[in-house]
């Protein structure tokens, strides 16, 4: 009886030594994944943990950590156990290209292919860095560069019977589009780009370092081109809503000066273009990386090695995603239908009166990808 007490312990302890050399050759460390996704029929990034008719993002990634190893069970039902968070919360059906979380893992072999192995192919996992133990990717990101791809008779005159297939972007209106999203660089009110915020709100102001419209390039017949837009943080529906005024003021719809009187206290009624289209490119950690980046311990948070590997993620997912939803659905033609209702020069008792007669579930789809948690 005394040999069978024992060699139970003996085998309780070798177990446990077992678990232990596993914990030590696989310690929980803080780390940053790169993420790419395509955003088509999920609703949004972030998790809504006991909602499980809405399928987002971080619920494929999440059960993908536990499956591959990487995190207990239990922290994927109580997310801040593994102190997780992501960069920028993007929405309903919004992709990313750089998006970036971070959270505490075990250090597994071979972590990024385990990972990926338990992830449908629109999901990848591109990189992988080791960060300070208090990092956080929200706080911690100082600007965020976003892109919006979009077929280019969006901008035809609106006066002129377009064929889509047939129209291309002559080289004066694309340097008059870049003169106009030109103007949004810079520090501005922004309470006419977003809802429920008013002219003293002092979080609707808002800096720009860059925006403009690429080259356009044809795919499936049809001429799209692509325009970046970088900033510290951007407010619900905030892109979407430049886009759209610079689309209104190139068609013809609108004067020119909306935009310097969009930055008043004056209610101006700005239109939303799509959320198909809508990107999120990448994430920046400048001051990060200038404190810590060199600092023998950690690596500075960019991508460069993963450049390709992003690039060809947009072709394979994201690109083809974007272009067949617009050719099914027409969501840019269906959308420049609207633009005729908008009164550009309304008053804002004006406009309160046509808000309250057009609420529609459009409306509730969220943010440019960084809501306003983005602050």
């Amino acid at each position: 009886e005394e040999n069978g007490h024992q060699s139970k312990r003996l085998k309780r302890d070798a177990d446990e030594e077992d678990a232990e050399d596993q914990n030590k050759k696989s310690p929980k460390r803080k780390i940053v994944l790169l993420m790419a996704y395509s955003g088509k029929g999920y609703h949004g990034m972030q998790r809504n943990v006991g909602s499980s008719q809405f399928k987002t993002i971080e619920d494929d990634l999440v059960s993908a950590l536990v499956q591959s190893g990487c995190i207990p069970e239990n922290h994927g039902e109580d997310m801040k156990k593994m102190s997780f968070q992501r960069c920028a919360r993007t929405d309903k059906g919004v992709s990313a290209a750089g998006q970036i979380v971070s959270l505490k893992v075990r250090l597994i072999d071979d972590i990024l292919e385990k990972i990926n192995n338990h992830l449908p192919s629109h999901i990848r996992i591109l990189g992988l860095k080791r960060v300070t133990g208090g990092f956080n990717s929200k706080n911690k990101c100082d600007a965020r560069t976003y892109s919006y791809m979009l077929p280019t008779f969006a901008f035809a005159p609106k006066d002129h019977d377009v064929q889509e297939e047939v129209y291309r972007l002559d080289r004066e209106t694309l340097e008059k589009v870049n003169k106009l999203f030109a103007c949004y660089k810079g520090t501005h009110n922004f309470h006419n780009f977003t809802s429920q915020k008013g002219p003293k709100d002092p979080s609707a102001k808002r800096y720009i370092m860059e925006m403009y419209c690429g080259e356009p390039f044809v795919r499936e017949n049809v001429e799209f081109a692509v325009i970046k837009v970088k900033g510290q943080s951007f407010m619900m529906h905030q892109i979407r809503k430049m886009i759209g005024l610079v689309i209104a003021i190139v068609k013809g719809y609108a004067a020119e000066s909306i935009i310097e009187r969009s930055w008043g206290e004056e209610k101006v009624d700005v239109p939303k273009a799509p959320g198909l289209g809508l990107v999120l490119e990448r994430v920046h950690f400048e001051k990060y990386n200038r404190r810590f980046g060199n600092d023998g311990l950690h690596e500075p948070l960019e991508w460069t090695e993963e450049e390709e590997k992003i690039a060809v993620f947009k072709e394979q997912y994201i690109y083809p995603t974007i272009i067949n939803t617009e050719r099914e659905e027409k969501s840019m033609v269906n959308w420049l239908n609207t633009l005729p209702i908008h009164d550009f020069n309304s008053s804002a008792l004006g406009i309160q009166a046509n808000n309250k007669n057009s609420k529609n579930s459009s409306d509730l789809e969220g943010s440019d990808g960084c809501d306003d948690d983005s602050d």
